[in-house]
């Protein structure tokens, strides 16, 4: 066989593997991760002057943070996420609840959901409110949790944190 040919064969045949390799790895790599979420078609949109979507911009990232546990950057990332978007005094009712109840200031739990939701429920007299609705397993039967999150409507800080009633 002359050498073009062999260079030729040999090209299409690693092209070809590789094209195959790529398109089996991500069906592998989901296979045997902890963290594994399902795959799904979906659009995100956003607006950082909307005090709703900006708690849930907080909420989307501080819970990926503390959902990312085994990354070194995920402490640090959580705080600097609270310094952001939590107004100090929140920051410092935050922190106390923890100390209480040793649990995490912003979820009101030890653990992490595996999902989250947050709607609008109001206004009035310069602070917006949503309802943040944690949900902490698959299936029908997932436990659900709300916490009512009060921000203000000038600076867009979360400006307080109380579980729902």
């Amino acid at each position: 066989m002359p050498v073009r040919s062999r260079r030729t064969l040999l090209t299409a045949v690693t092209v070809t593997a590789g094209l195959t390799l790529a398109a089996v790895t991500p069906a592998l790599a989901g296979t045997g991760a902890s963290h594994a979420r399902p795959a799904a078609v979906s659009a995100a949109q956003g607006d950082p002057r909307n005090a709703t979507q900006r708690v849930a911009d907080f909420y989307g990232a501080y819970i990926d943070s503390v959902w990312a546990a085994d990354d070194p950057a995920a402490a640090a990332n959580a705080k600097a996420l609270r310094a952001f978007y939590l107004s100090a005094a929140a920051q410092k009712k935050a922190g106390a609840y923890e100390k209480k109840n040793h649990a995490d200031g912003v979820l009101f739990a030890q653990n992490v959901p595996v999902r989250w939701k947050v709607d609008y429920t109001g206004s009035g007299m310069g602070h917006s409110t949503s309802r943040v609705t944690l949900t902490w397993s698959d299936g029908g039967d997932a436990q659900v949790t709300r916490i009512d999150v009060q921000s203000d409507l000038r600076t867009l800080k979360i400006t307080a944190l109380k579980p729902a009633d």
